[in-house]
């Protein structure tokens, strides 16, 4: 499979497959230190999730497309899962959002969710059905896996890369900064998040086709 990477004004797009993606998908990212943009979901397992319901709660999100080399490099080396575990264990909530569109590279029924969470041996709280993209909008998510971090009291810490080296390749995984680790460490202990808004890279986030 072929990488295409995008350059624009230095930042760097990277996708696993062509494919057209709406100039709105990246007009709204909310900004940190503001409330996080609401939402409710269905989860895989037919449970509704609401953000609002989860205040008190420090949330993680993690936009996913098990297509995505750059999905598969983090799943692969046993990071996201060793990462959902930690977070869970400290009280976190791991929302894992499968946000692309129906028919695109990377959508999931509720049972092929739950079959490759099983396979992957992944432990999210919940992955979040959102086939309409309504989650990644919201959050102006780009490229999976897109990372975002909310504190007790509903605010947006943290978006950007789950870490600092852009690659696909597993080998560059030790040599990371490991923003979203280090991030959560900070919250949880009651401190400003040091890496607030960092390049978040991947492949390009499949939302659905608009018509021109």
């Amino acid at each position: 499979m072929s990488i295409i990477i995008i350059r624009r004004r230095g930042l760097i797009f990277a996708s696993a497959a062509a494919a057209l993606v709406p100039a709105v998908a990246f007009a709204a990212s909310p900004d940190i230190g503001k409330p996080a943009p609401l939402f409710t979901a269905v989860d895989s397992t037919g449970k509704t999730w609401s953000l609002a319901d989860l205040k008190g709660k420090i949330v993680v999100i993690e936009t996913t497309n098990h297509d995505c080399p750059y999905v598969r490099k983090h799943y692969n080396g046993k990071n996201m899962q060793a990462q959902q575990r930690e977070a869970a264990a400290k009280g976190v909530v791991w929302l894992t959002s499968a946000s692309s569109a129906t028919g695109e590279q990377g959508h999931m029924t509720a049972t092929q969710a739950n079959d490759i969470t099983k396979r992957l041996d992944a432990a999210p709280a919940a992955v979040l059905l959102d086939p309409q993209s309504k989650i990644a909008r919201a959050y102006g998510a780009t490229v999976t896996p897109h990372m975002y971090i909310i504190d007790a009291s509903g605010t947006l810490v943290y978006k950007g890369g789950i870490d600092s080296i852009p690659s696909s390749s597993v080998d560059d995984i030790a040599k990371a900064k490991q923003y979203v680790r280090i991030g959560l460490d900070e919250v949880i202990a009651g401190k400003p998040v040091s890496d607030s808004s960092t390049r978040a890279y991947g492949c390009s986030l499949k939302y659905p086709r608009t018509s021109s």
